[in-house]
């Protein structure tokens, strides 16, 4: 059978948890597990008797003390029960591996951490403090101590600091799980106190505020706070707790907080006033009250607990599946998990080509579309017309002009103006070249599990470069040769045929001297080299693009990193080791990702064991 102190005890351990992790505070996607989990926020206005409140529930002589505004951070409380006889000691958050057996240094620290923050200064600060105390003498709590309210800025604080500090005090009592603990001087107007005024409005039923009369034997003679403590002035739903706190001489004196408790029991057992409600007075009292709330408040919330636990634990099992799960550090797993991203990027970008996914048909735009539009803008209208026509086989003829038909005039216009398609074979290459590093690129963004491995990324990036780049080049090597192949032999056939002019008696002869230098003979000359490189254009139209796919395409397809993986073959444990050097973020955030979900599992796991009566 669970009992309140482990209960609550498991409840202070998970908080413990959370904050070491950083699960606290903070938006996210799910309520954190810190916020889901029942706290105490302790409030009051300056000087009401706050700390000492909190010195007595933990027996022990630890926060800074002063005039004016003391607390200028939130200090987040956990106090742990150990076994008797077990040495006390603090931890703070900040300074994990380092125990404050010394409760002086504890005060110390405190005041010190403030400052490092807030500087000398009487600013505040949101940053909270947290601080752990490992106890027999105290019981499982977590306490929020807030900095006191206040109606007026004091010298060295900014107007604002008013409202400044009542947002932050807000903050902790608005949410539904915290508990309120509203801290009032029994010799102040209950009217006035600040305490209970901001408690009212945040907790209008009462459901979350427990209040807690201070200062009980500093009321002028005669008085008491006998209505108050009985609910008739201001009726709570959970009973008031008068306090009595160490006097300033006790504190001067350095009179320990066990003294202090006994004396507290023995003013109360006394009191001709407070003796009937001796039992219900007291620091020791407050805290196992609030400790006898807290366990049925836990206990009606745990199905929520346990709910969001395992909500929590899905999302971050599929998280971690998402980023991945760790590197193996034996050098052949490596390799291996290199080889398997590998093939999962050459895989994506092969789907890209054959169609499974966008962007390989703009490589059949570049020969649909972008080739022939480059070919029908080829300069050929002015490369034949009769003036270049004249000037070229003029050229070719020298000083002794053609007999019949100007050969070496024909062959330098055919050779001329097949050289023009060496720009759109060129631009061709170069296009399919840009598509596929554009694919590459878009194959290696889609690859998940490439994502974290940016240097890998980039080798992998590298390398189909410069095969891309070697495919390029042989892909011009090809088409230019495709190119120089139709210079280098005339199709003569094509020559033969065309028509020749006839006499008038039917038989064909050459044209006179006087026709050989007329704009028609040369008009008729450029057409038959533009009919002949027409022909070539079409030619060159289907077999341009049968080169550029088999040198680029199909060689991307089937060797991309083929060189790639002769090198990988080379790489020793070290450089395998590098390959997979993760994003540290990414890392960072797989390694918080797997905390919590162990600090998750391991508070569903200590959840389920405990049982409890009903």
């Amino acid at each position: 059978m669970a009992t309140m102190e482990s209960l609550i005890g498991l409840v202070n351990r998970i908080q413990r948890a959370c904050t070491v992790l950083g699960d606290y505070g903070g938006d996210t996607a799910l309520p954190t597990l810190w916020e889901a989990l029942p706290s105490v926020a302790v409030v009051g206005g300056q000087s009401s008797g706050k700390s000492s409140v909190l010195e007595s529930i933990v027996g022990r002589d630890f926060l800074p003390r002063g005039s004016g505004i003391v607390t200028r951070r939130p200090l987040v409380l956990q106090l742990h029960k150990t076994e008797p006889g077990l040495q006390e000691y603090a931890e703070f958050l900040h300074l994990p591996k380092k125990k404050f057996t010394d409760f002086s240094m504890v005060r110390r620290e405190i005041q010190e951490e403030t400052d490092r923050v807030t500087g000398k200064s009487k600013q505040i600060s949101p940053v909270p403090i947290h601080l752990s105390i490992y106890s027999p003498n105290v019981v499982n709590l977590t306490l929020i101590d807030l900095p006191g309210l206040t109606k007026v800025a004091v010298e060295g604080q900014p107007e604002s600091i008013v409202q400044e500090i009542e947002l932050m005090v807000r903050s902790y009592v608005e949410k539904p799980n915290s508990l309120i603990l509203a801290i009032t001087p029994a010799n102040q107007d209950l009217a006035t106190s600040d305490a209970i005024k901001l408690s009212r409005e945040v907790d209008p039923t009462g459901e979350r505020t427990f209040g807690v009369l201070t200062k009980l034997d500093l009321m002028d003679k005669g008085t008491n706070a006998l209505e108050i403590l009985e609910g008739r002035a201001y009726p709570l739903q959970h009973p008031w707790v008068g306090i009595v706190n160490r006097s300033q001489a006790d504190i001067n004196k350095n009179v320990d907080m066990i003294a202090a408790r006994r004396r507290e029991r023995e003013f109360f057992a006394a009191s001709p006033d407070y003796g009937h409600l001796a039992s219900k007075m007291g620091s020791e009292h407050l805290a196992k009250l609030l400790s006898k709330h807290l366990e049925s408040v836990i206990k009606s919330r745990i199905p929520g607990i346990t709910s969001l636990i395992n909500r929590s634990i899905d999302e971050l099992e599929s998280e971690l599946d998402h980023l991945g799960r760790p590197v193996a550090i034996d050098a052949g797993a490596q390799l291996y998990t290199i080889l398997e991203l590998c093939r999962a990027f050459d895989r994506i970008f092969k789907e890209h080509l054959d169609g499974g996914r966008p962007g390989g048909d703009r490589i059949y735009g570049v020969f649909d579309n972008q080739l022939p539009a480059a070919l029908r803008k080829l300069p050929f209208d002015r490369h034949l017309s009769p003036q270049n026509v004249r000037k070229v086989v003029s050229e070719a003829d020298g000083y002794q002009p053609h007999l019949i038909a100007p050969e070496q005039g024909y062959r330098r216009l055919i050779d001329s103006a097949l050289n023009y398609f060496r720009g759109p074979a060129e631009a061709s290459v170069d296009a399919v070249h840009f598509v596929l590093k554009e694919l590459v690129r878009r194959s290696i963004g889609e690859t998940q599990d490439l994502k974290r491995f940016p240097t890998l990324q980039a080798e992998i990036a590298a390398a189909t470069n410069e095969a891309l780049e070697r495919f390029r080049e042989d892909g011009k090597k090809t088409t230019l040769r495709l190119v120089e192949m139709e210079s280098s032999y005339l199709t003569v056939d094509f020559f033969r045929k065309l028509p020749q002019e006839v006499e008038r008696g039917g038989n064909p002869t050459a044209p006179t001297t006087a026709d050989r230098y007329t704009e028609g003979h040369f008009r008729r000359i450029g057409s038959n080299v533009s009919s002949y490189v027409g022909m070539v254009s079409e030619t060159l139209k289907n077999t341009i693009p049968k080169a550029v796919v088999h040198c680029q395409v199909k060689e991307a397809k089937r060797s991309l990193l083929d060189h790639f993986y002769a090198q990988l073959g080379k790489k020793e444990g070290k450089q395998l080791a590098q390959l997979l050097d993760e994003d540290p973020m990414l890392m960072e955030r797989r390694q918080q990702c797997a905390k919590r979900l162990e600090l998750y599992k391991s508070a569903r796991d200590e959840i389920d064991s405990v049982s409890w009566t009903r």
